[in-house]
């Protein structure tokens, strides 16, 4: 694996799960990379996480689906509690951001996409959303975690957390259109220059598994 482009091969950064239960890979290093479309703010290898029900729904139907915005709340995810996927010190809880509606109607999409550029320039926190990052040692790596819910964060900068520790909620706040958990692993957290490194993922029995290799359905 390569990391930002760089051509330099280096080992993946392995993590725990931040979720229980059930839930799905999109936006994943499987189908392409860079993972997003983009090298932006370490995105290289980011992955999104998506919790379902057990018959892999996000949420219920509606006529709102195909023609309109979504209420949040509706989603087996929002509010889902959110795991620490390594121990580490926090060097950024950042809480404050708003859940947005959720949008699975194109026509929806459209008024959302025309936003994105004011998002990017409005910073982290309009991209991000609510968000918690893990020093794994002091210079680094890092584990961003995003799109948290309004509210939820329950660490605090400085805090050691530990492996499964829960650190917040599934939310739908930043550059989110459906609630789901953000993850990636930089070599900083200078995000204009930041570089997206790979990760994999340890299962419940211990063996490691490459996120570039694997569609996560629980």
């Amino acid at each position: 694996m390569t990391d930002g482009g760089a051509g330099a091969t280096v080992p993946p950064v392995v993590l725990q799960y931040p979720l229980l239960g059930h839930f799905r890979a999109r936006n994943s290093p499987a189908r392409r990379v860079p993972s997003h479309g983009t090298h932006l703010m370490g995105t290289t290898y980011a992955i999104d996480l998506v919790p379902v029900d057990a018959r892999g729904r996000v949420a219920a139907r509606t006529w709102r689906t195909l023609v309109a915005s979504e209420s949040a709340e509706g989603f087996v995810g929002f509010g889902a509690p959110v795991l620490a996927p390594h121990p580490g010190i926090v060097v950024t809880a950042h809480d404050g951001e708003e859940d947005h509606l959720a949008r699975r109607s194109q026509l929806a999409l459209l008024p959302y996409m025309a936003g994105q550029a004011r998002r990017l320039q409005d910073g982290p926190g309009a991209i991000a959303g609510n968000h918690v990052v893990i020093a794994i040692d002091r210079d680094g790596p890092f584990v961003l975690i995003a799109h948290l819910r309004r509210g939820s964060l329950q660490v605090r900068v400085g805090e050691h957390v530990a492996a499964g520790q829960p650190i917040g909620g599934c939310g739908n706040s930043g550059n989110s259109t459906q609630p789901h958990v953000h993850l990636q692993v930089t070599d900083s957290t200078d995000w204009a220059t930041a570089r997206g490194l790979p990760l994999a993922f340890r299962t419940p029995a211990g063996s490691e598994v490459p996120a570039e290799s694997q569609i996560i359905h629980r």
